[in-house]
């Protein structure tokens, strides 16, 4: 008999680097991961630390250790084969990769969820402007990667709606479902998570035009008050849509979803008054107190739910 004992070990290893990805990058989706029942709340961690690790292989890590835009690629390609190798084999020499292959394993995350997450990183690294040689640090506004809109709806599918419905898959695990609560849930699944997106975009605008040389948000031009409120009414309706299906999730997955929610729309909110000039200068954010208060919030409605 063969003693599992290792692989229990090292798994628990691969979980706590996991853990130390989302403590180290996101304080807010670290918060929400708190508010999720034990049984979903590793492997949503396993799920965020593989979406971040990649995102920072195409936000500027490899270029910054003297990478090329080859060898970027191919970083990035050794990544996707090991990920997809390990979800076939259930293990991998890579701590982050490992963690992900056994929350999909366990949860039935295929690669008809991954494949368009890696196919938005790639764009990433397609659609980025060189830094500006004559200003430091800084891109040619001429050369900014522009996104249209059937490529924005493309690459946020890849980069937000599927990693939305790989959580989904999470707390569905072992549940039954009507096929109408499956097409409100997936739904919800794919709005709150473009949601999320859009209103990263509008308060990342300073380091993705400047640093990374992309405007997500309009085809040509900087973005204009038309477009910021054009913007915020699709944000809001989004989050509508995810709003309906958050009942319907179960009990122990709520909090997490319902705080999650409302900071990005409390961020929406103060996105939609502070000037367009502000928004190409910082990023905006929501105070940790006005977070503690938000997920105090989203508990305390849950609480007075019934059902499982």
């Amino acid at each position: 008999m063969i003693d599992d004992s290792s692989l229990t070990l090292y798994t628990r290893t691969a979980e706590l680097a996991a853990n130390q990805v989302i403590d180290s990058y996101s304080t807010s989706f670290g918060l929400a991961c708190r508010l999720l029942g034990a049984r979903h709340r590793q492997h949503v961690r396993n799920i965020y630390a593989l979406v971040r690790i990649a995102g920072e292989l195409v936000d500027g890590m490899t270029a910054a250790a003297g990478l090329g835009p080859a060898a970027q690629s191919a970083t990035l390609e050794r990544m996707v084969d090991e990920t997809h190798l390990a979800m076939q084999r259930g293990c991998s020499s890579d701590l982050i990769v490992h963690a992900f292959a056994r929350t999909a394993r366990a949860v039935e995350i295929d690669e008809s969820l991954t494949r368009p997450f890696f196919a938005s990183m790639r764009t990433d690294l397609r659609r980025s402007a060189p830094v500006s040689q004559s200003s430091a640090g800084t891109v040619d506004p001429a050369a900014l990667a522009y996104f249209s809109s059937a490529q924005h709806s493309e690459y946020v599918y890849g980069s937000a709606e599927a990693v939305g419905l790989m959580c989904l898959r999470v707390f569905l695990q072992g549940q039954v479902r009507s096929d109408a609560d499956l097409a409100t849930l997936t739904h919800g699944a794919r709005q709150l998570g473009a949601a999320f997106q859009n209103i990263n975009f509008l308060r990342d605008l300073s380091d993705d035009t400047s640093r990374l040389g992309r405007s997500y948000l309009t085809g040509s031009g900087g973005l204009t008050e038309a477009d910021r409120g054009a913007w915020v009414a699709v944000i809001r309706a989004q989050l509508t849509d995810a709003d309906a299906a958050i009942p319907l999730l179960p009990r122990d997955a709520r909090a997490a979803v319902r705080s999650a929610r409302a900071l990005f729309g409390a961020l929406t909110d103060r996105i939609a008054t502070v000037s367009i000039d502000e928004l190409y200068a910082r990023r905006i954010r929501v105070p940790n107190p006005v977070k503690a208060a938000l997920a105090t919030a989203a508990l305390a409605k849950t609480a007075l739910e019934s059902g499982a």
